[in-house]
């Protein structure tokens, strides 16, 4: 048989012939006849991965995973021909017959469910942010490309026609030099910079807890803030009824989420991290926290990431603001700076909110490609076996969430921490290299 033409039916009908297991060759990239779908496990179907879980259902739904029963059940009836797990372990035990994965899991579990999942040799989209932490995001984007692997990581920022259209604009030089970038947004939208709340609550009956928690450490259960705690004098939308952990507001807690920074960064650094071809910061600066970083993120944050020169491009500051902190209106110009925003400071022009729009650029020409919606770019990727197809790669994201997850770093201490990028590792505060791997609780680790 010629095996650079199989595809994943010759593989079946041949298995049925002979009444024997094919072992297929290392590292063997399955083909797909016209207009065969993908079998696909979605791993985590509730929140975002409701969300993924649409955006793939045209494409033959295999397995579905998830903790909580409830959406679990619910997709369950929609899917009813998928197998339905509530450990990905036994999903990924059992995968012969699939050929990628979709996982939306909280951040502490991408990596520990996507990496085994890759081994095994599946394509892999992962919700951003990529990982929770800067050595499991190097180790995706390095697995990823050892197996040619196609792959997306859940945003499709860098695949909008404003991010596109922006980078061309930077890369035109119709901005002149840019010193100076300034991100902004109105996360956290749950509660963040409290301790941990002291007892315990059972656990629902819906919930497993153990599974939920993966390689996290142990900790009990809790429901809800206590009474009269001062999370409840938070806005009622960021407040979320006063949870705790589940569902969503673990977001805020470093061991299983990666605050505002890893949420919002993921999907606005692409005219910049892109655009200016950025690399890893050479330090990330705390200009401003509400409070110390113990097992939440602070409530608020202004970090400045220095990016050092590269070729003719000048050294960039990258201004990071979340939790109601924006850029001035003065620089700005305007009176009141909206929730969230982006600008980009050049010496001949800058671009972004009370300045140019990329309307204002109509001579610049056209000279990137144009992406498809995110689902689509990823699963025509895998039907054509080009890993650079989507808009998003672990080749692109694994080094993009290295450079933001550094933030979280230096709110560990909250001040400047200095990164030497050939050695991964913090150059002034070695203490802090421990938190740059994931500490996998035991019969846990990937």
């Amino acid at each position: 048989m010629n095996w650079s033409r199989v595809t994943r039916r010759d593989v079946l009908k041949s298995s049925a012939a002979v009444t024997a297991a094919i072992v297929l060759p290392a590292g063997l990239v399955r083909g797909f006849e016209a207009n065969e779908k993908v079998n696909l496990a979605v791993i985590a179907v509730g929140g975002r991965g409701g969300a993924n879980l649409n955006g793939v259902s045209k494409e033959n739904i295999v397995a579905i995973c998830d903790v909580d029963r409830r959406p679990l059940d619910s997709a369950k009836n929609r899917f009813p021909q998928a197998r339905a797990y509530t450990d990905y372990r036994k999903l990924l035990d059992e995968a012969k017959d699939l050929d990628a994965v979709v996982v939306s899991t909280p951040d502490h579990m991408h990596a520990p469910i996507c990496l085994p999942a890759m081994e095994l040799g599946l394509h892999c989209y992962c919700e951003k942010p990529l990982t929770r932490t800067v050595e499991e995001a190097r180790r995706m984007a390095e697995l990823a490309a050892a197996k040619k692997l196609v792959t997306h990581m859940g945003t499709p920022g860098r695949g909008e026609e404003d991010t596109v259209r922006t980078v061309e604009i930077i890369r035109s030089g119709a901005l002149g030099d840019i010193r100076e970038v300034h991100y902004w947004t109105n996360r956290p939208i749950w509660p963040q910079g409290f301790d941990r709340p002291v007892g315990e609550d059972p656990v629902p009956a819906y919930l497993d807890w153990d599974k939920w928690l993966g390689v996290a450490q142990r900790r009990p259960y809790r429901e809800k803030w206590p009474e009269g705690h001062a999370v409840y004098q938070l806005p009622a939308e960021q407040r979320h009824g006063g949870i705790v952990y589940h569902p969503f507001v673990w977001r805020g807690w470093w061991d299983f989420g990666t605050g505002a920074l890893g949420d919002i960064a993921p999907h606005m650094w692409h005219s910049a991290f892109w655009g200016l071809e950025l690399g890893y910061p050479d330090s990330v600066e705390v200009v401003e926290m509400s409070g110390p970083a113990t097992e939440m993120f602070p409530l608020s944050s202004v970090l400045k990431f220095t990016f050092p020169a590269k070729g003719a491009r000048p050294a960039v500051d990258l201004f990071w603001y979340d939790g109601g902190k924006t850029p001035s209106p003065e620089l700005l110009g305007v009176a009141q700076p909206p929730s969230g925003g982006a600008l980009l400071v050049g010496t001949k022009a800058s671009l972004g909110v009370g300045h140019k729009s990329v309307g204002d650029f109509p001579d610049v020409p056209k000279s990137l490609r144009r992406y498809d919606d995110m689902y689509a770019e990823w699963l025509r990727g895998i039907r054509e076996s080009n890993p650079e197809r989507p808009s998003c790669p672990f080749s692109y994201a694994g080094p993009l969430t290295e450079a933001y997850l550094l933030g979280n770093l230096a709110l560990k201490i909250g001040g400047t921490i200095e990164w030497d990028a050939a050695a991964r590792s913090v150059k002034n505060h070695p203490e802090l290299n421990q938190y740059l791997k994931p500490d996998y609780r035991q019969g846990w680790a990937v």
